[in-house]
């Protein structure tokens, strides 16, 4: 029998203005609540309005991941846990990090850190197949 390969994505919000190191502490956290202390994720995953926020690109190249994207609208389209007023006016989606990490993680993808938040940003993580 052959081994499943999973992998780890991290979904990530953020404030304007947000530094890595909160984005950083608050996926530190997130990763050891899903029981992948010490992981690097395959990637972090947000809304395409945020994918040149300096704070999730430096997060992303201190993890050495790349920081992808999806549009509002596929976001909208994932069924998740939680869902905010505030964030689909901020930016065209009632969820960005479950709904990202959940999106990267594809088919059969696992929720399995629901949105945590700090002061300015919000991360998620699912699995998926790497």
């Amino acid at each position: 029998m052959a081994a499943v390969s999973v992998a780890v994505y991290v979904g990530v919000g953020a404030r304007r203005g947000v530094p890595a190191a909160e984005v950083l502490e608050l996926i530190e956290r997130a990763l050891t609540e899903a029981g992948a202390a010490g992981l690097r994720p395959a990637a972090l995953v947000t809304v395409e309005a945020k994918a040149s926020e300096a704070g999730l690109l430096e997060a992303a190249a201190r993890l050495g991941v790349p920081l992808r994207s999806y549009g509002a609208d596929a976001l909208s389209r994932v069924a998740v846990p939680a869902s905010s007023a505030a964030v689909l006016a901020a930016v065209g989606t009632p969820a960005v990090a479950e709904a990202a990490a959940l999106l990267a993680a594809g088919p059969g993808g696992v929720l399995a850190v629901r949105k945590r938040k700090s002061a300015r940003a919000t991360c998620a993580v699912a699995y998926g197949p790497a």
